[in-house]
């Protein structure tokens, strides 16, 4: 009701019979939002903001025009359209939050299916998806490609769930961020308690797995430009310093609108180094000794905890659920025009992108391979096996794609967590965050990493575990949240569809954990605190 009552027109004051009219009075209330939200472009669609301010910015104030104009008796600002335009009833749908205009994720709404391809497409595919043979070598070839494409029709649906939920008709709010839709689906206390810390471990453990990766690959690619005339290399933690200190200038970038350009630069590098990878494999032909029988384990308990393994290698190898929501949120929306039609016209060119390169990928390199692939998967392989017979720069340009990528990648990932640390100092300020704060929160995150990465290189031996615990985010979590906001017909389609799939990825995600914990205690951990290798 409050925001129906914002935008009714004030009731009708009876004019003073006079002799001669009185002049026209504009009444100018208060707005809520800041100034930079008049620039927004949820709110400069409407001609009226243009014109009329012109006019009365340009007209003398002795001059009386030839047609007298109505005196306004709304107390409604001027920018806002009609009661019966489409805009006007958008702003009944849609709440505005003013913090919204200072925050990087939603300041700028001038997206496009464009911008949502290129940044669904850098997050959506990575260095992950190189590990995917090795979960062939223990399903084989009918059950690995089974669960691969069941994986990616279900991460897929799921998706598109979340563009679906992104602006709630029922609640009136248009979700900018997952945790914002968690806390509406589930409460305020249970939706943080479920998806803060996984959410967070998406971005931020993503993040530091990226200078991981881009900093030993940075290290790999001097080593082969370089050639055994080098002299003094940088160690591994110079280099990972090296990373940290391009991602953290790329970084100073203000807003989710403004990295696309480098989204798409990430996103051709991630498509080119899987395509190359995957090509080079697969025209050097079969290696001698090559074995295509699934292994097996010494027990029914190993050979159970090595398939729930494969199986969360595949799972883990779709990511970019948690970003959705913010993606989305760039871009302008109203009754006629909702996001959901551009941003998943985005979505099915990106996730047809992606298709096309993790099957080959896995494919041919499972039959390139085999049972020999290192597990550490293709990019391993490809050093390994073909050092000697590919040349030094179709390998150079391998490392030097998978490096942009790791640079461009963390920009985006690291967005929700700019995000949050700017939220809190404009809930507790009330006003946008300086630029020199800015500066230092983005520098601050992302030299956090490369701590962690130096100080807990072994981290990734816990990513079973810990991915386990965030896969809800991908394949439960949004069934759950269609149920409760849609609230489909009982026992209807729907309903079962999202049930069934709900609970299964909760079970999943249980089975993935546990067995993250038994391999830990089965390997071990290798604790070797400040010693990146």
């Amino acid at each position: 009701m409050s925001e129906q009552n914002e935008i009714r027109s004030a009731p009708l004051t009876p004019r003073p019979r006079s002799a001669a009219p009185t002049p026209p009075v504009v009444l100018t209330p208060p707005v809520s939002c800041p100034p930079s939200q008049f620039h927004s472009p949820s709110l400069s669609r409407s001609p009226l903001l243009h014109g009329e301010h012109a006019g009365a910015a340009g007209a003398p104030r002795n001059k009386t025009p030839k047609t007298p104009r109505t005196p306004r008796l709304s107390l409604t600002p001027r920018f806002i359209t009609p009661l019966g335009s489409p805009m006007r009833k958008a702003l009944r749908m849609t709440k505005l939050d003013p913090q919204d205009a200072w925050l990087p994720i939603t300041e700028s709404r001038n997206g496009n299916q464009y911008y949502a391809a290129f940044h669904t497409l850098c997050s959506g595919i990575g260095i992950q998806a190189l590990v995917l043979p090795v979960a062939f070598t223990i399903l084989g070839w009918t059950w690995g490609i089974i669960g691969l494409t069941l994986a990616f029709i279900w991460q897929l649906y799921t998706l598109w769930v979340l563009v679906q939920l992104h602006e709630s008709i029922e609640s009136g709010m248009r979700y900018s961020r997952y945790l914002q839709l968690s806390c509406a689906t589930f409460g305020e206390k249970l939706g943080k308690w479920l998806a803060m810390f996984p959410i967070m471990y998406l971005s931020g453990g993503t993040c530091m797995a990226l200078v991981i990766i881009g900093g030993s690959t940075s290290k790999q690619f001097y080593q082969i430009v370089c050639g055994p005339t080098c002299s003094q290399p940088l160690t591994s933690v110079e280099w990972y310093l090296v990373f940290t200190c391009a991602a953290v200038l790329l970084s100073q970038l203000p807003n989710l609108n403004s990295i696309a350009g480098v989204s798409l630069i990430g996103a051709v590098t991630a498509v080119a180094y899987c395509t190359l990878i995957w090509v080079v494999s697969v025209a050097e032909g079969r290696l001698s000794g090559v074995s295509y029988n699934p292994v097996r384990g010494n027990t029914r308990i190993d050979h159970s905890f090595d398939v729930l393994n494969a199986l969360g290698i595949i799972a883990f190898a779709f990511r970019g659920h948690n970003l959705i929501l913010e993606i989305q949120a760039t871009m302008p929306s109203d009754e006629k025009h909702p996001s959901s039609v551009p941003m998943w016209k985005g979505v099915k060119v990106s996730y047809t992108i992606i298709a096309a390169c993790l099957f080959p990928l896995a494919v041919g390199g499972y039959w390139a391979y085999g049972q020999l692939i290192p597990e550490s998967g293709m990019l391993s392989a490809l050093f390994a096996f073909h050092s000697g017979d590919v040349s030094r720069s179709v390998l150079g340009l391998t490392s030097l794609f998978v490096i942009v990528n790791a640079v461009s990648s963390f920009q985006i990932y690291a967005m929700p967590i700019f995000d949050h640390m700017e939220s809190n100092y404009t809930i507790r300020k009330k006003e946008p965050c300086p630029w020199w704060l800015r500066a230092v929160f983005r520098a601050m995150f992302g030299y956090g990493c490369f701590f962690l990465a130096v100080a807990i290189p072994f981290l990734g031996s816990l990513a079973g575990l810990v991915g386990g615990l965030a896969l809800p985010v991908t394949l439960a979590y949004p069934c759950f949240m269609w149920l409760k906001i849609k609230k489909p017909k009982m026992y209807s389609g729907m309903w079962w569809l999202n049930w069934v799939l709900g609970v299964l990825g909760i079970a999943l995600s249980g089975v993935l954990a546990a067995a993250g914990v038994y391999v830990v205690i089965d390997t071990g951990i290798e604790a070797s605190f400040f010693k990146p290798q």
